[in-house]
């Protein structure tokens, strides 16, 4: 659910093992059959060459388009003209869709979309070798509600560019978003003018803000450390927009932020917990979202024995899932991050929680320790869990309840829970990254003693 990419960067150059010769250079004509799982959709050529039968991917477009487009390299093309659209086509609402990296969807209706996404886990998991699926229980957030937004900065003479980067390309400034929450969006302005007038950006950095239950929180990496100048230029934008604090680091490290000013208390509640999480810290994409996944995964815990019933939390963050889970269990909570690590405790004082600081990719907890455990969360990043799923695997809990937000990785891992005894007994996709193909997932896995 965590470390994933929130905006449009630059790709990898793509590695072709054909010579350019074999590319046609003009534009021809495309059916467009389905989308592949990032979203483009997948074609082929209305009429086929010798040298060119292969499928292509072309973004912004829908099963059901015929399309004129270039072929770029031997699997990927660009729309030139749409020639006959899909019934379920219909008009984006963004005027940047197509240029600004941040959506992908827009050109399909929002129900569309869901249901395209519960296809690829019900495809997904079977495939994995789930004979049983439950079914899928589904929520979708709403438009302008995303709460946290990481963006790309550059400078240009006589102006700043906040915004997404397109595909393979430049920033393209963010001059209205439909999926960010209002109060980010008229930040932007204002921030921009703020750059332009302080020294803290030479050429290129990234803007994280974060719309907390306090306001919202700002972290700036840019390529220019801060002057005395700059920081009181800072103290007063944070003062004049009620923004409680504002922290930067050099871009391009992940050193801990330093905070620049700091005018009001930062927090957010989970629960009735007030936790004051560090600079840059990872908060589910909207509350409603973050208000499902914390459901679904309450809904997953077994039925309880007795105040002692332990649960173990791994990859627990500021503590998303923790304070609503210590209303029900005990939690041990794990997590690598030391900033993440020291909010947590701070807002534990008194509750059934014991934090620990713990990189779980390194240092995993033991699979004796997760085989006496009520139940075992893993939220981990989008990379997967690494060693810390060979010690589940090993320990054999009788319920693991998944948070995912890679569904690649949790088919992966499915593969090998069921290989390993245990079943699927329940799914829920929470759609809070609209008009992309990021997916959400909560899935409760159990097994049988003696399995």
């Amino acid at each position: 659910m965590r470390q994933r990419a929130e905006r449009g960067r630059r790709p990898a150059r793509r590695q072709s093992g054909y010579k350019r010769e074999s590319i046609p250079r003009q534009a021809q004509l495309f059916d467009v059959i389905t989308l592949g799982n990032g979203g483009d959709g997948l074609a082929r050529p209305v009429v086929p060459s010798e040298d060119n039968t292969d499928p292509v991917f072309i973004p912004f477009t829908a099963p059901g388009d015929r399309v004129l487009a270039r072929q770029t390299s031997r699997d990927r093309a660009i729309p030139k003209q749409i020639i006959v659209a899909a019934p379920e086509r219909i008009d984006p609402i963004c005027a940047l869709f197509g240029r600004c990296g941040g959506c992908a969807l827009q050109h399909l209706p929002m129900a569309w979309s869901l249901e395209w996404k519960t296809t690829l886990l019900q495809t997904g998991f079977r495939k994995a070798g789930v004979s049983d699926l439950p079914d899928i229980h589904q929520i979708q957030s709403q438009p302008g509600s995303r709460r946290r937004a990481d963006l790309a900065l550059r400078r240009l003479p006589g102006a700043i560019t906040i915004g997404l980067h397109q595909r393979g390309g430049d920033p393209v400034d963010l001059t209205g978003c439909h999926l960010l929450h209002p109060t980010l969006i008229s930040l932007l302005p204002p921030l921009r003018d703020l750059l332009l007038k302080t020294d803290l950006l030479k050429r290129e950095g990234d803007l994280l803000i974060n719309l907390l239950d306090s306001g919202p929180d700002l972290l700036l990496s840019t390529d220019t450390a801060p002057t005395t100048s700059d920081r009181s230029c800072l103290a007063a934008f944070a003062t004049q927009y009620a923004i409680p604090r504002i922290a930067w680091r050099r871009a391009g490290t992940l050193d801990d932020p330093e905070i620049l000013t700091q005018i009001a208390p930062v927090r957010i509640h989970f629960g009735d917990a007030e936790v004051e999480p560090p600079p840059g810290a990872f908060l589910q994409a909207s509350h409603d979202g973050e208000a499902a996944i914390q459901a679904a995964v309450i809904a997953a815990l077994p039925h309880i024995s007795g105040r002692k019933a332990r649960v173990i939390e791994l990859y627990a963050g500021c503590g998303t899932l923790t304070f609503p889970l210590a209303d029900h269990v005990h939690v041990e909570a794990f997590e690598g991050h030391p900033a993440a690590v020291r909010a947590l405790q701070q807002a534990s004082s008194g509750r059934r929680i014991d934090v620990s600081l713990r990189d779980l990719n390194r240092q995993p907890v033991e699979s004796r320790d997760l085989a006496s455990a009520l139940a075992v969360i893993l939220d981990p990043p989008r990379s997967g869990a690494g060693l810390q799923m060979t010690q589940i695997l090993d320990g054999k809990p009788d319920v693991l309840i998944y948070v995912s937000c890679n569904p690649k990785v949790l088919f992966r891992d499915t593969a090998t829970l069921l290989a390993k005894g245990y079943r699927l007994d329940s799914v829920t996709l929470v759609d809070q990254f609209l008009w992309s193909a990021e997916i959400e997932t909560v899935c409760r896995f159990s097994r049988s003693r003696g399995r």
